[in-house]
């Protein structure tokens, strides 16, 4: 049984590790205990004695007895039932009559005792990989970029569509259009990018998929050159490039947008140019607060909800009875993470998921 003072004591070394730079669930871990506790004992209730973790609770009354479990691990201890699994073992037993326990019962008491590994020549599983984590605060920061197809006069037929967006403030900072996919293309479009930023040498990460253009040498040589940190997604995991993704589904579902096809490169182009200007200066993006991302992105969004803040507050100060709540949120949206954690603030990243 945990103590008050024991309960006190972790609860202060857990917040020592988290100031430190450790995560929650790894603090917790450290001193025994689930997130999940630390953040009930946390919650302004008084430090009382937790008995949860050693009450004396009843054993069940359908659980197999001793003989019962000794039994079903001397069936799997049989030469004629070793080198099968449980899905096998149940059903067999079946045709000759014979019910000891369900499957799940097989499995559990074999990992219970330590007889339930990988077997074969197959590689062990492996728990998924985590999804790059970055984090932009302020303009050409972060940028994600893709490659998408547009429709040609003809079907099978398409077009190259190459777009870069700043993480921070949804700029398209990069656009081209072309007739096939090569990196020597996409070394193309991120050089004129960074040159139009002013971003030579400048830190500076890109994220992008795993395709081919993306690791190019002609790519790599100029991301050198470039000084330019990379970041791609998993393999095979189109939503650890949400950004990108959002912003091609924007652009296909604009109501202008030819379905139908473009009748030559050129044309594309020429409709892309009036997409990007549009989108840029025009679109009001819900994910930064309704500015647009050429307002974000020099800074003048602060000024504009600062603004939008005093009319609320005047609105509100004319009639009381109105407002029931709080004021529509209107500060500014200070970072913007791809991929955050579930340990990340949630005031930081309040309204800057993509759109």
């Amino acid at each position: 049984m945990i103590s008050p003072s024991d309960r006190q004591q972790a609860v202060v070394l857990i917040e020592e590790a988290h100031r430190a730079g450790a995560r929650w669930s790894r603090a917790c871990a450290e001193v025994g205990i689930d997130v999940r506790t630390y953040q009930r004992w946390t919650a302004g209730e008084a430090l009382q004695v937790d008995g949860r973790p050693d009450a004396v609770r009843p054993e069940p009354a359908n659980q197999l007895s001793v003989a019962e479990r000794a039994q079903v691990l001397a069936v799997c201890h049989e030469p004629a039932y070793a080198s099968l699994p449980p899905g096998q073992i149940v059903p067999r037993l079946a045709d000759e009559g014979r019910y000891l326990a369900s499957e799940s019962s097989f499995y559990r008491l074999l990992r219970a005792a330590d007889e339930q590994h990988h077997r074969g020549r197959g590689r062990r599983p492996r728990p998924p990989a985590e999804p790059p984590r970055l984090v932009a605060r302020a303009p050409n920061q972060v940028w994600t970029w893709d490659i998408s197809w547009l429709p040609g006069p003809v079907k099978g037929l398409f077009f190259y569509l190459y777009l870069i967006l700043d993480l921070y403030s949804r700029k398209i900072v990069g656009w081209e259009g072309y007739e096939g996919e090569s990196a020597d293309a996409a070394a193309e479009v991120v050089r004129r990018a960074v040159l139009a930023e002013r971003g030579v040498d400048h830190p500076l990460v890109l994220h992008a998929d795993n395709g081919s253009p993306m690791k190019g040498e002609t790519w790599l040589e100029t991301r050198y050159r470039l000084g330019i940190a990379t970041s791609y997604s998993r393999p095979r995991t189109s939503n650890d490039n949400p950004y990108s993704e959002a912003l091609f589904r924007t652009c296909k579902y604009c109501p202008a947008y030819p379905a139908q096809g473009f009748a030559s490169l050129d044309e594309a182009r020429a409709w892309m140019q009036q997409f990007v200007s549009g989108y840029n200066t025009v679109h009001c993006h819900s994910g930064i607060r309704f500015v647009t991302p050429q307002q974000r992105h020099e800074g003048l969004d602060q000024a504009i909800l600062a603004q939008r803040q005093a009319v609320y507050e005047q609105a509100r100060a004319r009639h009381p009875e109105r407002w029931s709540g709080n004021l529509r949120n209107w500060q500014p949206i200070t970072e913007v993470w791809l991929n955050p954690s579930a340990e990340v603030a949630e005031p930081s990243t309040a309204g800057s998921q993509p759109q």
